[in-house]
């Protein structure tokens, strides 16, 4: 049976992660994305996890500096993004490797947690993912960006972030409730403060004040306002 790729423009992403340009970026992005997975599974059994399109591996070298996870896992589509997981030599990371997309190398049951942080917006087969992503994991954790506020066009247009799917809190939260996950918890956070002002200056530093006080009072209209970021903890309905 032939695989269509899950993760949409998988060519641009061979060598994505190669020229290293965005790597402060990057391992800024990882810090909140990890404060993130602590928050909501710091409860939960985490000892082995598997982070499903892990890119360059920001976020498991973040967990690994953390001792968060006593064996860590990666699978990517990017062989570039792979090499630089492995150049890293986390401690705690026991195999990193290339995947198709879609099918995941390991048996039902292998994994506490599965993390899938900001991919999700980039499936082309999000719920074939999430299945397999339930069968190898008890738990699975997924950040993606909100991003169907009233700025978003009414027609699809492609660009460089590769995002081609666009959620607010309900439609995520469906997602995972028709891919076999029951939802355990879900929050929703902004853009850092640091992330803003590398972006931004003092600009990013005044714009996340507003964004902050706008989602504390008003969060409905600040949610389709500005594009914020929600985090879900799930696990398969038949536990």
């Amino acid at each position: 049976m032939e695989i269509k790729p899950a993760i949409a423009g998988k060519k641009k992403y061979d060598s994505y992660y190669l020229d290293g340009r965005e790597d402060a970026w990057r391992r800024l992005c990882a810090t909140a994305k990890a404060d993130n997975i602590v928050s909501l599974c710091s409860e939960i059994l985490h000892d082995r996890i598997i982070e499903i399109g892990c890119g360059d591996g920001a976020i498991l070298e973040e967990l690994n500096q953390r001792q968060f996870g006593k064996s860590l896992f990666g699978l990517e589509i990017s062989s570039s993004g792979i090499e630089q997981v492995r150049s890293k030599n986390l401690r705690s990371l026991t195999e990193a490797q290339v995947f198709d997309g879609q099918i995941i190398p390991y048996e039902d049951g292998s994994f506490d947690l599965a993390i899938l942080s900001h991919v999700v917006e980039h499936l082309e087969q999000p719920r074939a993912v999430l299945h397999e992503a339930r069968r190898v994991a008890k738990h699975v954790f997924v950040e993606v960006p909100l991003e169907h506020t009233w700025r978003l066009k009414p027609d699809f247009d492609f660009n460089e972030v590769g995002h081609i799917n666009f959620y607010t809190t309900t439609t995520i939260r469906r997602l995972l409730q028709t891919s076999g996950l029951e939802v355990v918890k879900q929050i929703v956070t902004d853009t850092s403060r640091e992330m803003l002002e590398f972006q931004k200056g003092r600009k990013g530093v005044l714009q996340h004040l507003a964004r902050k006080t706008s989602l504390r009072f008003l969060p409905g209209l600040a949610q389709n306002v500005f594009v914020y970021h929600s985090a879900l903890l799930a696990k398969p309905l038949d536990t």
